[in-house]
């Protein structure tokens, strides 16, 4: 069985999310800060006359950005993603679709944090030559294995309310 993947950076690594959630991929635009929202919101973005909520991913996931705010992608989501609700997540890149194969996909993720374990489906183990962005080498070696790590974003985005709800109570 195969899986089709969206393949993004976040901190100069790769990750990746189930292409099923994503709606479209669009440049930076200028977002409207939400006063006393939390951390992680970003603020508001009116997307052709949509509002859409900008969650920032860097920061539920603890990683420093590798680009300025301008370089950035925003990856929106299908509204059945979070709430019913438009919902953009901000990214450094947006690199490919990749259709995996489940053989790739290490889902034994033990030793990892417990916490963040709730958050990722697995780790997906690409031969260099599989991605779209491998570079050709005169060198002969063996080929190296890149890893993606492959996150539920839908559960990251429901964990984010379910933490703030508690907060207020």
């Amino acid at each position: 069985m195969v899986v089709d993947i969206l393949e993004f950076e976040l901190g100069g690594e790769l990750y990746a999310m189930d292409i099923g959630i994503a709606r479209e991929i669009v440049e930076m635009l200028p977002i409207t800060p939400i006063p006393r929202a939390p951390s992680h919101v970003t603020g508001l973005l009116n997307l052709r006359g949509e509002i859409t909520t900008i969650i920032n991913l860097h920061y539920l996931l603890g990683i420093t950005p590798a680009k300025k705010r301008e370089e950035q992608k925003i990856m929106v989501l299908i509204p059945d993603a979070f709430e019913n609700t438009s919902v953009g997540v901000i990214v450094d890149e947006v690199h490919s679709v990749l259709t995996i194969d489940e053989n790739s996909i290490d889902t034994n993720i033990k030793g990892v944090d417990e916490h963040l374990t709730d958050y990722i489906q697995g780790i997906i183990k690409l031969d260099e030559e599989e991605g779209i962005r491998a570079e050709s080498s005169s060198e002969e070696h063996e080929s190296e294995k890149r890893l993606i790590i492959w996150v539920d974003v839908k559960k990251i985005l429901t964990g984010t309310t379910e933490t703030s709800s508690s907060l207020h109570e």
